[in-house]
């Protein structure tokens, strides 16, 4: 039963906060959600997953990828075990975690691509087990198995909401092109007709955050990018390339995002 909990620095671009298998699954109720994405995949039993977006019932080898504060509670389906396999994730590149998987809050993964994800989750502990970890290869099979469960086929779709897709995606899109311009709130709401309140409660309702803290975190994680793949260029240009005209400024909103300085990151990186 190897249940395995993060206790040290965050340094890859991808890496588990937590993964586990053979796990004699306990009732969980998480009315605030969870922290950091989370992937939950029955192994014997069955179980049952209830969340805003609908309940699922979990058979052998199907699983639930489920995104941060998303609340949600789950229990064996009947009065045998449920036993399951999990994993969470986090990583200097968690920003872009959303972006891998498509802007969606839930994801169903049948057997057939269960049966796969179970095999790296297994390959993932054991290169966790051992000492010492080799980190690089370690976040290389964390990517691998976020890409798989984003691939899969049974998918809750955001983009099947009108809302969503009227509104929030196409301020999606003008932050991901255009974030080293002065945007802010007021400005990528009136591109959808819009007001800047509205904009926010959508945003806040799919994605758990409001249209400012999305571009602060979208700017930090292009940031985090270029500290570690431009390592000679300095922090104002820095600063100055993800849309933050003032580098003091910068450097407060990184540190209270990422809980280290540019500087100590890149050093860390």
């Amino acid at each position: 039963m190897p249940i395995i909990f993060r206790s040290t620095p965050v340094t890859e671009p991808y890496t588990f906060e937590s993964i586990g298998r053979d796990w004699e699954q306990d009732h969980i109720i998480r009315p605030g959600g969870y922290p950091f994405y989370h992937y939950l995949q029955t192994e014997r039993g069955t179980g049952t997953v209830e969340t805003d977006a609908g309940t699922f019932v979990l058979h052998e080898d199907e699983g639930l990828l489920i995104a941060p504060f998303i609340r949600h509670s789950y229990e064996k389906s009947s009065d045998s075990l449920w036993y399951t396999k999990f994993a969470s994730f986090t990583g200097t590149a968690e920003r872009s975690i959303p972006q891998i998987i498509g802007n969606r809050q839930i994801i169903r993964v049948g057997s057939d691509q269960g049966t796969r994800i179970a095999h790296l989750i297994n390959s993932c502990v054991e290169m966790l087990s051992s000492q010492p970890v080799n980190g690089k290869e370690l976040s290389v099979a964390c990517y691998g198995l976020l890409i798989d469960i984003a691939d899969s086929s049974y998918v809750h779709s955001l983009d099947e909401e009108p809302p969503y897709r009227n509104y929030v995606l196409p301020v999606i899109k003008e932050i991901e092109s255009s974030y080293s311009l002065p945007l802010t709130a007021e400005s990528l709401s009136s591109q959808v007709y819009i007001t800047p309140q509205y904009l926010s409660r959508l945003f806040r309702r799919y994605l758990n955050c409001s249209t400012y803290e999305y571009l602060t975190s979208f700017r930090i994680s292009k940031a985090k990018e270029l500290l570690i793949t431009a390592p000679r260029l300095e922090i104002q240009d820095i600063a100055h390339r993800t849309g933050f005209a003032d580098s003091s400024y910068f450097i407060t909103i990184f540190k209270k995002a990422v809980g280290v300085t540019p500087l100590e990151f890149r050093r860390m990186n």
